[in-house]
């Protein structure tokens, strides 16, 4: 495992306690993406990316019967949940052909999308459906944008296009079906309101790791650029989000 993936499964792990009060967008992403996926029911579905659970009650909802596996790479995560795995999605312990729906929900934007593809299309029988949600650049543009100049380093991950995700599906074997663009815009009241819920998430990791904290000036430079931002109901938060589903051809 490389430096940057021990460094994202380190904050998860340690963001375990704390993340349900934190994911609101993220719960509402699931249900989202759960309205694009029509398919017949699946006999065995993968939770890729599962995180603390919240898809299986939506993945049990909707297909009762389903033979559900969660898996996640942050063991924390996983602690009192049934039917789990602690795993990494760019190396999956499954035999091949093991599910006839993979669903990831936000967890494709923390690794490599060719990778991940290759491995979803391995583990799908012929004629099954891909179903994932992801970040796209633009995401925390707010955020991004205050942090330019401040210290040579960046703050906000680099997240894959629409066009390179697609681009990596083909390249897997797989068929699109439904591919969307959605923004959501949500609010918090200060700078400082932010910074927390993304650590309380997870969602903090970075490729290039910047050493120590910003010193008052540079803070107050990031605080006051960004409430530039400010409107009536707060400071904006924009999440640009991929929902997209794929079916892998049949036999």
């Amino acid at each position: 495992m490389t430096e940057i993936r021990a460094r994202i499964r380190h904050a998860f792990a340690a963001a375990a306690p704390t993340y349900d009060r934190a994911a609101s967008v993220q719960r509402l992403i699931a249900h989202l993406l759960l309205g694009v996926v029509h398919r017949p029911p699946p006999a065995r579905l993968l939770d890729a990316g599962c995180g603390t659970g919240y898809a299986h009650r939506l993945l049990q909802g909707r297909w009762p019967l389903a033979e559900y596996i969660g898996c996640d790479f942050a063991e924390p995560m996983l602690r009192g949940l049934s039917n789990v795995v602690c795993a990494d999605l760019a190396a999956l312990p499954f035999a091949a052909g093991r599910f006839d729906l993979y669903w990831s929900s936000l967890a494709w934007q923390w690794g490599e999308a060719q990778t991940l593809a290759r491995e979803a299309a391995r583990v799908l029988a012929p004629g099954g459906t891909l179903a994932i949600s992801t970040l796209l650049p633009g995401t925390l543009g707010e955020l991004d944008e205050a942090f330019t100049g401040i210290d040579g380093h960046r703050h906000v991950r680099r997240f894959a296009s629409q066009a390179e995700i697609l681009t990596a599906l083909a390249a897997a074997g797989f068929t699109p079906r439904h591919s969307h663009r959605r923004r959501i815009v949500r609010w918090v009241p200060d700078l400082i309101s932010l910074m927390r819920e993304l650590r309380s998430l997870g969602a903090h990791t970075v490729e290039e790791r910047r050493r120590g904290l910003l010193g008052k000036r540079a803070w107050q430079t990031l605080n006051a650029r960004y409430e530039r931002h400010r409107q009536q109901r707060g400071l904006p938060v924009t999440w640009e989000i991929l929902l997209c589903t794929a079916r892998k051809p049949g036999s």
